[in-house]
């Protein structure tokens, strides 16, 4: 009986190939309090995922959570984090923190 062997590390080697080693896009961010007045400019590193996202800004790490959208094609996909921000996906390259707290608008756009 012919039978194929494949050792342990051929078989870890094989799944690590195949796993995604996403690391994100630094993304531009123009700061504006909630009024509307600019504020400033940032970047972040944004780890978008499909029902989430991560952005690691100089100061913090924020994890959105799971977005939540009744209807995709009407309403913004968001979540409150743990933080306190409300995150959105706006579209597949916009993506924004707002933090009510500190009267601050974050919007970031990925190349």
């Amino acid at each position: 009986m012919n039978r194929l062997w494949i050792s342990a590390p051929a078989i870890l080697l094989l799944i690590s190939g195949c796993s995604p080693h996403y690391r994100g896009v630094q993304c531009q961010g123009d700061i504006k309090s909630l009024a509307g007045q600019p504020l400033g400019a940032t970047s972040a590193l944004i780890e978008d995922r499909y029902n989430s996202f991560s952005v690691a800004m100089p100061q913090e790490k924020v994890e959105s959570g799971t977005l939540q959208s009744a209807d995709r094609s009407l309403y913004i996909p968001s979540a409150v984090t743990t933080e306190g921000y409300l995150a959105q996906r706006v579209s597949d390259k916009k993506f924004t923190l707002i933090d009510s707290r500190k009267d601050r608008w974050i919007s970031y756009t990925c190349p």
